[in-house]
């Protein structure tokens, strides 16, 4: 199957349909901003509207009656939203039920399941655009009056494309409403208030148009149920119709992830619908409905069709007696007896499968195909659905599989139970009076009574979805109750619109059964969303109704599907992970450990091809709703595999399989569906937990960073304002990660009063009495391994931390965290991308029953990692840059490159180390080998050149170049240029406040905080000139051409000396690396004139003031631009004088570039002379993201871009 086709034609349909519904309202004067009244010359026959072109568009007859209804849909709409939103609704709707149509229609002719066998939208005949019905009208079995003959024959005589398009859109209208009779769910019935048809708006000439682009752009065989490829696998499947209603709902689902309100009740289908994989479905009908039936009927041959059936485990004995009783009871079952539901039905994926198992325990027990899909449509499948959409393709993909075996069951009358939820609102109550005609007194009173309440129940039901709890009410009395309308002996007012209140009843009647009967086999792929996205209807019934699992929908139906369960029935699903491990979920968990989880494939991320990344990570389950002590579930550990293929072929494989008796479960704090665990680790957590013998906390939450949170390096540093802050950070062991400050001036004054608008505290203060405390510390959101940090004294920790405090006793603590053990542990309490302290809480010690001394491998380790962690200038504890040293910057390098290896491969072995001592204390040695990947050790290591990396490493964050190393010397040697660092002194020299001159005698910063970066050497003390004195001042004057050549080398880049390749750096890649290395709060900021490089000036934020600019314009923007003038001059002599045109022709081109740069200067000068002359100030408690757009606001506030852009 062709996904990419159909997705491309999908998400392109629904636009171009949508626009031209749009079209055709707004030529009825229906318009996004409003609804017209008719043209003055409108009569009652005839109506006119403003179309926009010139002449006004007509309508008549029917079509008026059509427009009325379309204007009522509207305002209908309108009363729990407003115009716009209502109007977009409708014209949403009215697209998608044409884009249902033309797919069924598409399905139906290529199968050959049209009544008439005449294609309607393409042709048998190779290379014929024009579709067979308009060859043969009359031959369709359709009705025509004898007007519309007439029209037809005179259409075709003419065979004009308007005429032809005109005659295509009639028999495709008369289709649709022929097929009402056999598919009466999907295609309306004929009246004259049908507005659809009054928006449609196709054509088959047109080669733009949707139903070319149908017949064209997705293979015709992806249609075919019988194709099969070269392997004999068929190739066209029901499900296509399931693809083409995910991809359609790509740009809506994308739109409402987007906003930030809470979802309404039209917008939950788009964000929450997600077409299950076909495996996944298999599995989970196999072993529910497939299991239910061979349990009590036994039958190898139907389970050899069944690739993803799993057998079940070895059971104890008495387990299996109590097996072999529940089995007696399936026994009893007759297949017409099994009752099937899938509550949130999508596109019908499930059902359709269902079907296939059902129709081959049907032939096992001697039924004719014919007669076994006539019983599973009236008898054994259910499905309900929110969505209105996606329940007419279910219904649609369910009577598309019964016709493959049954070819008249389209003309049996036979509808399935596949219902979208309808709600009561609109119901009009007075309208019950005329109901019950031919019952008893007693029978219409408790008839009256059980609708009264069934309304009740049903009110807002598509709000809810099939989390609606329905009572068992008396169904067949509420059938006869509507069919027994009486408005001949009682017309009144109020009994207008009776009729379609009795068809409104009936569909209610028939969800409220649905959503209230039980069922033997409850299979589904839930929404998952979280509960708190939804409305406040939704929140309030699930807080009332499902307590236990609030969090997330999936959750929520997870208890629902065990509801609709009968006892000894079977629930299977597919839903995220979350609720085997997360604490949120703990009540939940209880409640299903009180049932068999007879297996499970545990899935992981990547389960679904149409999501990448970790956030949606699933499993698939199948529950009996029986207990059993001591039964086994069969478990299969999938998570490994990066892909839904990958994932597929393990379980195939027989890969990673458990059986776990769940009763061990609670043995494990939480409960967590740990199946995997060997009884021996099991065990384990009988020993002290964490939380006895120390602290674990969060930190605190500011509630707007951006005000109270900085870089260090953004601010001057100041003891009474600025405090170091601890705040997560990326995967890194034992040391580092310090890199903010928090405003906790006056003890948080301003923290702690921080609030809203109206009065509620926005920050949330935690554990601040742990505050400056040495701790252990970890981020708590990472992805896969964790990573725990010795934190020292001093710091304050945000919420981005979670936080282990101790007395004594730390380096036992952090040699545990940091152990694979952990890691293991920890996945069993939470696998998801989030720690939380409650993880960290009942973390088993059992190394504390061990006598062991970690002390010295742990202090090795931090003192490593703190080393690594202060050799590049972003940590506040930075001295100088380890290539400064000697007289030979290459030898500098091979000695620092060795120097990191030697760390690394100590800080590896000490890991590993480690790692046996916990193995062994916990037991696991069958589960975990002490090995730590190279990508996982977290201290820097140094190579050549990319090439250079192994394979081992890739993935790592700790990989540096020769390259990179430079760049940081270079980096360095700017700051010695700015004052910020000196060669006379470590760490910082100047980060603000008084400058202080004796600090500087090696090398002399810069006087007046602007160094130029040019193109070409203008000027002597350009950037280029002042590196080139730091190195010849670093390493001495004899090696500094040596030197220059291998920072070039290094570099790489243009230029053929090693001067113009160090000036391409400064121009074109310093900045770039300066931001990236600050992370986008640059301290060194480049005045940048633009793409001609014109002019180019870098200066420090912490020498700034409000002379600065003001004084790079005179002093250097004025200077350059006379450069440009003389070398203009110059190079205008060459032109003229030279006789050689080869010298002619470069000067020509230079005297281009540099008109450029003269006026691009020019043009800067502009901007930046009134920057200059406002003299603007900064203040460096504001960090660098206000800072560095307050200097490029005009006083008028007009922005400026002075500077080189942030990205």
């Amino acid at each position: 199957m062709d996904k990419t086709a159909i997705k491309n034609f999908s998400i392109w349909a629904r636009k171009a349909l949508i626009r031209s519904v749009a079209d055709k309202c707004g030529l009825v004067g229906v318009r996004e901003d409003g609804i017209q009244e008719p043209l003055p010359q409108s009569t009652h026959d005839m109506q006119f509207f403003d179309a926009g072109t010139g002449a006004p568009a007509s309508i008549s007859g029917d079509e008026i009656k059509k427009r009325k209804a379309l204007v009522q849909a509207i305002h209908d709409k309108q009363r729990d939203s407003d115009y716009k939103t209502a109007y977009n609704f409708i014209v949403e709707q009215v697209a998608y039920t044409w884009f249902n149509r033309l797919i069924a229609i598409r399905f139906m002719e290529v199968n050959d399941y049209l009544p008439s066998r005449i294609r309607v939208l393409s042709s048998e005949q190779e290379g014929k655009l024009e579709p067979d019905i308009l060859s043969t009208p009359f031959d369709a079995e359709l009705d025509f009056t004898p007007q519309e003959r007439d029209t037809v024959i005179q259409w075709k005589d003419r065979g004009q494309k308007e005429d032809m398009d005109a005659l295509f859109r009639l028999l495709f209208v008369k289709q649709c409403d022929a097929l009402h009779e056999i598919l009466p769910n999907l295609f309306q019935e004929v009246d004259g208030h049908d507005y659809t048809e009054l928006l449609l708006n196709i054509s088959f000439t047109d080669r733009d148009g949707v139903i070319y682009h149908l017949v064209n752009d997705i293979p015709e065989s992806d249609f075919d149920v019988s194709h099969v490829d070269e392997n004999g696998q068929t190739t066209g499947q029901v499900e296509i119709i399931g693809w083409a209603y995910q991809y359609y709902n790509t740009e809506p689902k994308a739109a409402v992830f987007a906003k930030k309100e809470k979802y309404t009740k039209e917008e939950i289908p788009a964000a929450t619908q997600l077409f299950t994989p076909d495996w996944i479905v298999r599995y989970m009908v196999e072993n529910s409905l497939g299991r239910l039936w061979v349990e009590g009927h036994p039958n190898d041959g139907l389970k050899e069709n069944w690739r993803y059936y799993l057998e079940e485990t070895e059971q104890e004995p008495e387990v299996q007696a109590q097996l072999v009783e529940l089995r007696k009871e399936y026994a009893a079952l007759n297949p017409e007896d099994i009752k099937l539901i899938d509550p949130c039905m999508g596109s019908g994926h499930i059902l359709v499968y269902a079907f296939d198992v059902l129709m081959q325990i049907y032939e096992s027990q001697g039924y004719t195909q014919r007669d076994a899909a006539q019983s599973i449509l009236t008898n054994n499948l259910f499905g309900l659905d929110i969505d209105d959409r996606a329940a007419q393709l279910a219904y649609f993909a369910v009577m598309m599989k019964a016709r493959q075996y049954d070819r008249r069951i389209l003309t049996r009358g036979i509808q399935p139970h596949v219902l979208a939820i309808q709600e009561s609102n609109g119901i009009q109550n007075a309208h019950l009076e005329y109901f019950g005609a031919g019952l008893s007194e007693l029978e219409k009173n408790t008839a009256r009574m059980q609708m009264e309440n069934l309304l009740e129940s049903l009110r807002d039901a598509k709000e809810y979805g099939s989390i609606l709890r329905v009572e068992s009410f008396d169904w067949e009395l509420l059938r006869r109750f509507v069919a027994g309308v009486d408005v001949v002996s009682q017309i009144t007012l109020d009994s207008i619109g009776v009729e379609d209140t009795a068809e409104k009843l009936m569909r209610l009647v028939d969800v409220g059964q649905e959503l209230a009967q039980k069922y033997d086999v409850v299979v589904t792929n839930p929404p998952y969303m979280a509960v708190s996205n939804a409305g406040a209807k939704v929140n309030d019934y699930v807080k009332k109704n499902f307590s236990d699992s609030k969090a997330d929908l999936f959750a929520v139906f997870i208890e629902r599907c065990g509801q609709m369960a009968k006892k000894n029935g079977y629930q299977a699903m597919i839903t995220q992970h979350a609720w085997m491990f997360l604490s949120s979920f703990e009540k939940l968990r209880t409640k299903l450990l009180a049932v068999d989880i007879v297996n499970m494939a545990h899935l992981g991320a990547r389960a679904f091809e149409e999501i990448g990344g970790e956030v949606v990570q699933t499993t698939s389950f199948v529950i009996r709703k029986s207990h059993i002590a001591d039964y086994k579930g069969e478990y299969c550990r999938l998570i490994e595999p990066t892909s839904q293929q990958g994932k597929e072929d393990m379980f195939l494989a027989g890969e990673n399989r458990y059986a776990a008796d769940q009763s061990n479960f609670s043995k494990i704090p939480g409960s967590p569906v740990a199946y995997w665990l060997s009884l021996q680790t099991v065990d384990a957590f009988k020993a002290k937990k964490l939380y006895e013998v120390f602290e674990a906390r969060n930190g605190i939450t500011t509630g707007q960073n951006d005000l109270f949170i900085r870089y260090w390096y953004e601010v001057v540093p100041k003891s009474d304002k600025w405090f170091k802050c601890n705040k997560g950070g990326s995967f890194r062991r034992w040391y580092g990660n310090q890199e903010y400050v928090i405003d906790w001036e006056n003890d948080g004054f301003r923290l702690k009063n921080f609030r809203d608008e109206r009065g509620k505290q926005r920050s949330t203060l935690r554990s601040i009495e742990f505050n400056f405390a040495q701790a252990i510390t970890m981020s708590r959101i990472g992805s896969g391994i964790t990573s725990f940090r010795f934190l020292p004294n001093g710091f304050i920790t945000e919420g981005a931390s979670n936080n282990i405090y101790f007395k004594e006793n730390w380096e036992n603590l952090l040699a545990f965290l940091n152990s694979k053990v952990c890691d293991f542990i920890l996945e069993l309490y939470n696998p998801t991308i989030n720690v939380m302290p409650d993880d960290l809480r009942n973390l088993p010690l059992t190394y504390l029953q061990a006598s062991i001394c970690c002390n010295h491998q742990v202090n090795k380790a931090v003192m490593l990692s703190k080393t690594d962690w202060d050799s590049y200038e972003t940590s506040w504890d930075f001295k100088r840059n380890p290539l400064v040293i000697g007289n030979s910057l290459s030898a500098a390098y091979a000695a620092w490159k060795q120097k990191c290896e030697d760390r690394f491969q100590q800080l590896k072995q000490n890991e590993e180390e480690l790692n046996r001592i916990f193995i062994d204390i916990y037991g696991l040695q069958d589960e975990l080998t002490p090995d730590v990947a190279d990508k996982d050790i977290t201290v820097h290591r140094v190579f050549d050149n990319k090439d250079a990396v192994p394979e081992s490493m890739k993935g790592s964050n700790y990989v540096r170049t020769m390259r990179d190393e430079i760049v940081s010397l270079i980096s360095y040697a700017v700051g010695c240029m700015f004052g910020r660092y000196s060669l006379d002194m470590d760490g910082l020299a100047y980060a603000g406040g008084e400058w202080d001159a004796s600090k500087y005698i090696t090398f002399i910063p810069d006087e007046d905080n602007c160094i130029p970066v040019t193109d070409v050497e203008y000027f002597d003390d350009d950037i280029v000139g002042r590196f080139v004195e730091f190195v010849r001042t670093v390493y001495g004057e004899d090696t500094l051409e040596e030197n220059l050549r291998f920072v070039a080398d290094a570099l790489g880049g243009k230029g053929t000396t090693s001067r113009e390749i160090i000036r391409n750096y400064f121009l074109n890649d310093f900045i770039k690396d300066h931001i990236k290395t600050y992370q986008k709060r640059p301290i060194y900021w480049m005045f940048d004139s633009g793409k001609q490089n014109g002019f180019k000036a870098l200066i420090y934020m912490h020498r700034y003031d409000e002379n600065t600019i003001g004084r790079i314009r005179a002093d250097y923007l004025f200077k350059m631009q006379r450069a440009y003038e003389n070398e203009l001059k110059r190079t205008q002599d060459t032109i003229d004088s030279s006789t050689n045109a080869r010298e002619v022709a470069q000067a020509e081109k230079r005297k281009e570039k540099l008109t450029k740069q003269l006026k691009e200067t020019r043009d800067y000068d502009q901007k930046i002379a009134h920057l200059a002359l406002a003299r603007i100030s900064i203040d460096l408690d504001d960090g660098v993201k206000v800072n560095y757009e307050k200097i490029q606001t005009a006083p008028d506030g007009k922005k400026l871009a002075i500077l080189t852009a942030i990205k």
